[in-house]
This record gives structure tokens, C-alpha cells and sequence, in this order.
């Protein structure tokens, strides 16, 4: 297991922490090389790498055993991404045992019903208030050491409940033990982060916040660090840059027969080795021809 700087560590520097969304332990070792703060071990990338839709179809074993597989590959700091927690409080309070012991950092616990849908679907069930905040206090009890952190994530903005909706869920998560606090957002502009940002002072939130620019995406890292938020969580474009080198490549081949169009466009074995840390093998004992 490699283990570097905690999550908790780093966002008490005060500055920005960019958390790329990774799939794999592939993705996660070229993340950290890219010279990334965090990972994010994210529901759709996950899900989608599975070849299933990110709809709550994937049980906690699985999306453990994958976050588990990030983990062992980077010493990056890994944030869980697990929907809505997999189940009632006494599920959750497992799922923290079974992540903390695996030395994730941090898991993100979303407010949304069972079986919950990805965010830029339409169709959401907001969990009750009062039932959630019942879940986060159960995942703090849960927990073990002091640097693993429970990360609260706020839909009502993306439910279209609104934001006074999202600010009284976020007082209450954050009485409910919640270290941090995620909103999110899917307008094209960054508006609705920045009117929480600014108001959550006023509502007495003073937990670190979290945002997820996907659709906002023309607002840089150091604009919304300016805004208040302290972790950025890039959640879906490398596996999303993913898809299309593959079809580029497969279109490639499907068309020529042959790879000799695509060899310029695609790397190397030895960089796949080199990755991997393949010259670390030992092979004592192999004859030398």
C-alpha cells in the first residue's frame, strides 16, 4: 500500500487541491506522474469501466476492490466516491470500517435515495434531511483513526431543490460530524458555487469545500480556490479522454486492416513497461541468451 500525504494534511496548507477522477491503478499511477494533489475514485469512471451505467448497479464490494486497486498504485491521496453510502446507517458504518482499513482517505457520501442516479441524469430522489445527517453521524462513529475524513455531498443544487435548501442541509451534515462538504452544481456557469461559497460564511459553514466543474469547466482552478472551495474534483474527463483514443484507434484499424497508420499516435510498449515499473522486476535466476 502506498501511502503519502493525507487529504486532511493538505487542505490544511491552504491551497488548491486538484483531485483527478481515476478508474484503474493505470490511472492512477499516470494521474500522480501528471504531478496531481489527489485522486478521486469516482462512481461513473468506475462504473463505465465496468461497462455498467452509474445507477447504484455496482455493489460496495466491487467499487471497494477497485478503490482498493487505486490505492496500491498511488501514494496520492484517494477520495472515495460511494453514492449514497450502499445502504442504511448500519451499512454504512461497515463500508467506513472496510475503506479506512484500506487506507482510502476520505469517503464522499451523496444525498440522494437509493438507487441513486448520476448526477447529470434527470430523475433525482433527495434522501431526507434528518436520514442523512443520521448516516454521516454513523460514518464518523465508524472511523478509527483521525486522519480519515467523511466528505458530505450536497444535491440539492443539481435536484433543483435550490439554495437555501442546500444551505440548510449543508449546517446540518456539518452538526452531524461532516468534515467536509461537496456542492454540487451542473449549470453551465459557475454562479450557483460561488452564491454558496459566499453565503455559507454567513450560515455559520466553515468546513472545507468541495466542487466538481464539469459542466463549468472554463472556470480555472485558481478562480474557485478564490471563490472558497479547496478541493476540485476533475471526476469523468480522464476516463472520458479514454473512450476517445480507443474509437480513434479501433476506427484506425477497422478501416486499414492494419496498425501502421496508428503507430505515431500510440505508445510504445516499453512505455507501458516503464509505467508499470517493469524494470523493478526481479530476475534473478533467468538465464541470459
Amino acid at each position: 500500500m502506498m501511502v503519502g500525504k493525507t487529504l486532511r494534511g493538505l487542505i490544511s496548507a491552504n491551497a488548491p487541491i486538484r483531485a483527478v477522477g481515476v478508474h484503474d491503478g493505470l490511472s492512477a499511477i499516470m494521474a500522480e506522474n501528471a504531478g496531481f494533489e489527489a485522486l478521486w475514485a469516482g462512481g461513473l469512471g468506475i462504473s463505465t469501466s465496468h461497462g455498467v451505467p452509474d445507477a447504484g448497479i455496482l455493489t460496495m464490494t466491487e467499487f471497494l476492490q477497485d478503490a482498493v486497486r487505486i490505492r496500491r498504485a498511488s501514494s496520492l491521496p484517494v477520495i472515495a466516491d460511494v453514492d449514497a453510502g450502499f445502504g442504511d446507517v448500519n451499512v454504512v458504518r461497515r463500508m467506513v470500517g472496510l475503506y479506512e482499513a484500506e487506507g482510502i482517505d476520505a469517503v464522499c457520501i451523496e444525498d440522494k435515495q437509493y438507487p441513486k442516479r448520476n448526477s447529470f441524469l434527470d430523475g433525482h430522489l433527495l434522501e431526507e434531511p434528518l436520514t442523512f445527517a443520521r448516516k454521516i453521524e454513523a460514518a464518523k462513529a465508524a472511523q478509527r483513526g483521525e486522519s480519515f475524513m467523511v466528505v458530505a455531498r450536497l444535491e440539492s443544487l443539481i435536484a433543483g431543490a435550490g439554495m437555501e435548501d442546500a444551505l440548510s442541509r449543508a449546517v446540518l451534515y456539518a452538526k452531524a460530524g461532516a468534515d467536509a462538504i461537496l456542492v454540487h452544481s451542473k449549470e453551465r456557469r459557475p454562479d450557483e458555487i460561488a452564491e454558496f461559497c459566499a453565503r455559507a460564511g454567513d450560515a455559520g459553514l466553515e468546513l472545507p469545500l468541495f466542487a466538481v466543474p464539469t459542466t463549468y469547466h472554463a472556470t480555472t482552478v485558481e478562480s474557485l480556490h478564490v471563490m472558497g472551495i479547496a478541493v476540485m474534483i476533475y471526476a469523468n474527463q480522464l476516463i472520458r479522454g479514454s473512450v476517445t483514443a480507443m474509437e480513434e484507434v479501433l476506427t484506425s484499424l477497422a478501416r486499414t486492416s492494419s496498425t501502421t497508420e496508428m503507430e505515431d499516435q500510440i505508445v510504445p510498449v516499453k512505455r507501458l513497461f516503464d509505467l508499470v515499473g517493469t524494470e523493478r522486476l526481479d530476475n534473478a535466476g533467468i538465464p541470459v541468451r
